[in-house]
């Protein structure tokens, strides 16, 4: 081809794509804004770094609708909290995103290439369906530092039903604190390039903060098809604790933690 007709189509064909990739790390920054106005709606939020756990990696991430402490090691987090207030519960229906990495996190979070033929779910640790009270929240589910490779059947089975039981929770005492993620341990499968482990079990932490008077509730669940009520699964935290390394409600008192945590305790927590 001639050069004088080469040179201006190359010119072109970079011209558009240059464009094009602008536009697509503009449309990433809309998508996950640092400053969201809507949260000036749900100003319960301000409770979260009350209840943090501590960290095994010092990788804290903070993001607008939850908080996470990322474990590179395993490629996902090693716990993700959040409040779930009862006006945090809403019906909308947003379309589902594709899942992106989380550019907050500083080593990066995995791909979610490392899930596909994997034969597991994409399981979210924040669920999508806790933050359908606005579109930006809902995005921030999306994110791969949200998720954790889950058994299809636990995702959709044992682990749904006792997702939709916590947000009755959230409605019956007007707002709990959650905080969930895999019990990672070295020698564990993984799945892609980058090594993701797949835990053997999920744990999932529920506290009544509504009043002094703390309540809580603990779940250690088998990442597989099991049956049965979740109910069948209720820890100690300490148990968690003891497999993971992490302390919980660092920012309780010893006398606290000592109550709420030693123990399995059913009263407040009950099938009703």
């Amino acid at each position: 081809m001639n050069r004088k007709i080469l040179y201006p189509i190359l010119i072109i064909i970079v011209t558009v794509l240059l464009y094009y990739a602008e536009g697509y790390v503009d449309a990433q920054n809309d998508e996950y804004p640092e400053n969201d106005p809507s949260l000036e709606e749900y100003t319960s939020f301000e409770f979260d770094d009350a209840f943090l756990p501590t960290s095994t990696t010092g990788e804290i991430v903070k993001h607008n609708y939850y908080t996470l402490s990322y474990s590179e090691k395993f490629e996902q987090a090693e716990w993700v909290a959040y409040p779930l207030n009862k006006n945090h519960l809403s019906q909308n229906n947003f379309e589902r995103p594709y899942f992106v990495e989380d550019r907050s996190v500083p080593s990066n979070s995995a791909d979610w290439r490392n899930y596909k033929k994997s034969g597991f779910d994409k399981g979210h640790l924040c669920p999508a369906g806790d933050r359908r009270f606005s579109f930006e929240a809902h995005q921030e589910t999306f994110l791969t530092s949200n998720i954790s490779p889950q058994n299809h059947k636990f995702n959709a089975g044992i682990w749904n039903k006792l997702e939709q039981k916590t947000r009755y929770w959230a409605k019956r005492y007007n707002g709990v604190y959650v905080i969930t993620g895999g019990i990672l341990n070295p020698g564990l499968k993984t799945i892609g390039d980058e090594k993701v482990a797949v835990p053997d079990q999920f744990y999932k932490i529920i506290m009544d903060a509504s009043n002094d008077n703390y309540s809580l509730i603990a779940f250690l669940i088998p990442n597989a098809p099991v049956e049965g009520s979740f109910y069948n699964y209720t820890v100690s935290v300490d148990e968690i604790e003891n497999l993971t390394g992490i302390n919980f409600f660092p920012n309780l008192s010893e006398d606290i933690q000592i109550r709420l945590e030693s123990k399995v305790n059913l009263e407040n927590w009950g099938n009703r």
